[in-house]
């Protein structure tokens, strides 16, 4: 897979897709948590946002690459 694709003229990494996936998927799972009240068992929501969103990411990452 190449490291760059270009989009509209322009050059962006391939973690740039990623990223978004990530992101979309941080958001779902945000989403599923709050509607079934599974927060309650979370210590910390904030955190568990961000390493959930942060292990999609890098598992992303060692998929593209």
């Amino acid at each position: 897979m190449p490291r760059e694709i270009a989009l509209l003229d322009a050059l962006v990494p391939t973690l740039l897709f990623g990223f978004l996936a990530a992101s979309c998927g941080s958001l779902i799972i945000d989403w599923l948590l709050t509607r079934y009240h599974l927060y309650r068992y979370i210590w910390y929501p904030a955190l568990f946002r961000l390493a959930a969103f942060a292990c999609m990411f890098a598992l992303s990452g060692l998929w593209i690459y």
